[in-house]
């Protein structure tokens, strides 16, 4: 049996998100035919973080074990002649058996995309904000979150965790030209918790939230407080670091 890490970029407009489900097209699925085409097969692609419908990947960890004779190069070419258009496999290496793309993981970084003008080509990778933001107000919101925090206030309602503790080692905005960044490192992340972070910092900056409340939403640990969840397709996992 081998094992092998993969790093995966996507699209993530059409799928239903990262994991399998009855009702839509999943990246995991995707991958996961293609690879019983490839090994003749049935191989489960366990991956490092399930991103939700819309959210794009630049670049998803994941890994596979299977029996095969097939080298680590084989795999790649294999999977990328098979694969649809809007996912791509950039790299596939053969690793220890003990590797497990989730709980190996140390860090993950997302970004999330803003366009303060209407644009045809970014729609479906950014969030179109037509109100004035204060960037300096979000940036302050943004410092606040760095160490070990309680993120109950930014996790999705339904969520099976028990451990809402995450320790953030980076958090910034970014004003690239007329788009705004946002950055978050992380050990690990809630489910919903970037986009409820976005949503609740942009009302900070519009105003429609007092800086001062942003603490007090974060240590009340009700979700309700916090601000509006941001859309999927301006959130992007940029990489998982081990």
């Amino acid at each position: 049996m081998k094992t092998f890490k993969l790093v995966i970029e996507y699209d993530g407009t059409d799928f239903v998100g990262w994991q399998v489900q009855p009702n839509g097209r999943s990246v995991q699925g995707v991958l996961q035919a293609a690879l019983a085409q490839l090994t003749g097969s049935n191989v489960s692609v366990i991956g490092a973080g399930r991103t939700d419908a819309g959210v794009h990947a630049r670049g998803q960890v994941a890994h596979i074990r299977v029996e095969t004779a097939l080298d680590a190069e084989a795999i790649l070419h294999g999977l990328n002649s098979l694969l649809p258009e809007d996912v791509v496999v950039h790299d596939v290496v053969q690793v220890d058996n003990t590797f497990h793309a989730r709980y190996s993981a140390r860090e993950r970084t997302y970004r999330y995309i803003i366009v303060r003008h209407r644009t045809a080509i970014d729609r479906r990778i950014a969030w179109y904000v037509k109100y004035r933001l204060n960037v300096e107000l979000m940036q302050k919101a943004a410092s606040m979150i760095l160490g070990v925090h309680d993120f109950r206030s930014f996790a999705a309602a339904k969520t099976e965790t028990k451990n809402f503790h995450c320790t953030v080692t980076y958090s910034e905005w970014i004003e690239v030209e007329d788009k705004l960044v946002y950055e978050i490192r992380s050990n690990r992340f809630l489910h919903g918790m970037v986009r409820a972070l976005v949503g609740t910092m942009v009302d900070i900056g519009r105003g429609h939230i007092a800086l001062e409340e942003f603490p007090r939403i974060l240590e009340s640990r009700n979700r309700s407080r916090a601000g509006i969840s941001a859309p999927a397709h301006g959130l992007v996992l940029e990489s998982v670091r081990y």
